[in-house]
């Protein structure tokens, strides 16, 4: 090889050296202008608990829609008729429960008041005997026992008496306290089962929860639909963020409540956003590798809701944090 030779040799590999160390360096001492991003929107899904045919579709995708304002229907025939079960159910509870607290009825009470008179005429009855017999048995007409039968029996009709009261006392206070509470107990779980029902019946004929934009409507009318599986699906502004992705050597200026500003094309100018989520951990390079040009290329992803509303899939450039 001549000299001339070495001469371009040496060139080459030098000139080799230069380009691998600028490839290398760049990273680290590049500045980038400005972040990639994009606008990334989480959909609300509404969904009926129950299958059924799709009766009626209150909105048009695209629409703006306001909070309560009604969506759809899903057949509601099942879902009424065990809400009209329930109801019938804790109507006859609260009666019962009301029931508990009359004591029996005024005709029920006139029987007891007529046992009560029949007992007291056979008192009257048992106590004319016994005046009758009392001097018979002194005078020696009457054995002593015959007193003592007499005797007996106006005990006895007196103590029929006293029972025949208190039957009717006890049946004007009404049930017990214990069967009372166990009334009001089965009027609770009543109301409970028509709440539960009534959730349900709502369920089948939502309205918005919130203000939000129809994204897309899945069933229509006429079709019949699974249960639990979405209808449509909303998407309100506040679940609109842009999503972008910072390097590792720049993450300490991130922080949620932090404002960032971005441009798109289309848009308006000086938009911005603020920070509501930091990702802890970064992507794109595997995690074992640490060489410092392996870090330069660790990114991580930032969340941040925008002051206007946008696109879901916008492209989008943010102004970096120092």
């Amino acid at each position: 090889m001549n000299h001339r030779q070495r001469i371009l040799v040496a060139g080459l590999v030098l000139t080799g050296l230069v380009i691998v160390g600028f490839l290398i360096g760049l990273p680290r001492f590049g500045q980038t202008k400005t972040l990639s991003g994009y606008v990334e929107g989480e959909p609300l899904y509404l969904a009926a608990p129950v299958a059924g045919t799709v009766r009626v579709v209150h909105v048009r995708r695209g629409q703006e829609v306001a909070a309560g304002q009604p969506l759809f229907v899903v057949d509601p025939a099942q879902v009424k008729s065990a809400y009209d079960q329930a109801a019938a159910e804790a109507e006859a509870a609260r009666a019962q429960a009301v029931d508990a607290r009359k004591g029996q009825r005024p005709a029920e009470l006139a029987v007891l008041e007529a046992n009560i008179a029949a007992a007291e005429a056979r008192a009257r009855d048992a106590q004319a005997d016994l005046r009758r017999i009392t001097p018979l048995v002194r005078q020696g007409w009457y054995a002593p026992a015959r007193l003592d039968d007499a005797k007996a029996a106006a005990d006895a009709a007196d103590a029929q008496v006293r029972a025949a009261r208190k039957q009717r006392d006890a049946a004007a206070l009404g049930a017990r306290e214990d069967q009372i509470r166990a009334a009001d107990a089965r009027v609770e779980q009543a109301r409970a089962a028509v709440a539960g029902a009534g959730a349900r019946l709502g369920e089948v004929a939502p309205g918005a929860p919130k203000k939000a934009r129809v994204e897309d409507i899945f069933f229509h009318a006429g079709e019949w639909a699974p249960a639990n599986q979405p209808i449509l699906s909303l998407l309100p502004d506040e679940r609109i963020k842009v999503r972008f992705f910072v390097p590792e050597r720049s993450l300490s200026a991130y922080r949620v409540g932090g404002v960032v500003r971005f441009a798109c094309d289309g848009c308006a100018k000086g938009l911005s956003a603020t920070i509501e989520f930091v990702s802890p951990r970064p992507e794109f390079t595997p995690p074992v590798i640490y060489s410092r040009e392996a870090r330069d290329r660790l990114v991580y992803l930032v969340e941040a809701r925008p002051s206007v509303r946008l696109n879901p899939g916008q492209p989008v450039d943010v102004e970096p944090l120092s």
